[in-house]
């Protein structure tokens, strides 16, 4: 298998990343605020249901307050 020399690789590098379709700033702001949002929300929901696992569980076996 022949071996690209390394000007011809940064070339079609070049050429890929011209291809790429980039997202505007106002896109990445969105996207990462709604990745924000859904994290939170799904922590809340971890946190709630691991709450009332734990109630559960000390109820049933009598530990703790």
């Amino acid at each position: 298998m022949a071996r690209p020399d390394p000007a011809t690789f940064v070339r079609q590098v070049r050429q890929e990343t011209a291809k790429v379709t980039w997202p505007s700033r106002k896109e990445t702001l969105i996207t990462t605020g709604l990745v924000f949002a859904l994290s939170i929300v799904a922590a809340i929901f971890f946190f709630v249901v691991d709450q009332i696992i734990g109630l559960g569980v000390r109820t049933i076996f009598g530990f703790g307050a």
